[in-house]
């Protein structure tokens, strides 16, 4: 999935991305909005994951839709 597929399905996204990843704030998730790596780069830094892992849990979440 791309930027642009991610950016118009996000507003239905961002509720699973919640519960999914708690600890992600409101404010994490609208500076995501629509770009994978930087929600990658979020989930890394609020749960310190790899890069590597972040992105993978990233991409398995966007690979649902």
């Amino acid at each position: 999935m791309n930027n642009d597929q991610i950016a118009g399905k996000w507003k239905q996204m961002k509720g699973e991305a919640k519960i999914m990843w708690g600890k992600l704030t409101d404010d994490d998730l609208d500076i995501a909005e629509g770009h994978a790596d930087k929600l990658a780069g979020k989930v890394q830094e609020r749960y310190g994951k790899t890069k590597e892992e972040a992105k993978r849990e990233v991409d398995d979440f966007l690979s649902k839709y």
